[in-house]
């Protein structure tokens, strides 16, 4: 197993702890992002060599979101289910599911996952974000990245289609094993709508609901 794996624990996987203190991950450099952003130092160094690469064919990539704990991400989940009040619980709980995790579900905590550029699938369609998303589909598998959610017909649907987030998985996909094998459904409380979590199937559709070339993704 690789050795940056180790130590990992249920609550790291559910994202309750303090990753800037955290002795595995790192606060990425402002020429590869727009903010502070944190990530594994695994995750960083594999980034960095893709986008020095991406950059000799003229693409430039730029790191939107990376990690995100629990709390950061019952910030979001919470700004959301307020915004959406009008629904009923569940379609509001629904409704911020497109794109969104539950916290202590969402790939962001583990420090593997970047959003990439922009957060509109539709950036990618067209001029410079077309490039850079053929750039992606052709190049980054070579660095360790895989597009999480596709809009592949056989994918278990969860979130929609996002071309943006690419997910390290050398690691991710051995945090994934783990909390299959450690993490059930009433771990996922601690927020508004978190009691939805076991109807909603939140583990098995979003959670695992990812592209079959990342479910099949042998951990090494």
């Amino acid at each position: 197993m690789n050795s940056d794996f180790d130590p990992v624990s249920k609550d790291f996987v559910l994202g309750k702890f303090d990753y800037k203190e955290h002795p595995q991950f790192v606060l990425i450099e402002e020429e590869h992002s727009s903010k502070p952003i944190y990530l594994q130092k695994t995750t960083y160094k594999a980034f960095k060599k893709m986008y020095s690469d991406a950059l000799e064919d003229n693409v430039k990539l730029k790191v939107v979101s990376g990690t995100r704990n629990f709390d950061e991400q019952k910030a979001i989940w919470e700004r959301k289910w307020e915004k959406y009040k009008n629904l009923s619980p569940k379609e509001r709980a629904k409704k911020i599911l497109r794109y969104s995790s539950m916290p202590s579900s969402s790939r962001h905590h583990w420090g593997t996952d970047i959003d990439l550029n922009n957060f509109e699938n539709s950036y990618f369609e067209y001029g410079e974000g077309l490039r850079i998303y053929k750039w992606l589909k052709e190049n980054a598998n070579n660095y360790g990245f895989y597009q999480v959610y596709t809009d592949a017909p056989d994918r278990i649907r969860g979130y929609n289609l996002e071309r943006w987030h690419w997910s390290y998985m050398p690691l991710s996909c051995q945090y994934l094993g783990f909390y299959n094998k450690n993490v059930n459904i009433k771990d996922i409380t601690g927020f508004k709508g978190s009691n939805l979590a076991e109807e909603l199937l939140i583990i098995r559709k979003y959670v695992n609901g990812v592209d079959r070339m990342v479910s099949g993704y042998k951990c090494k």
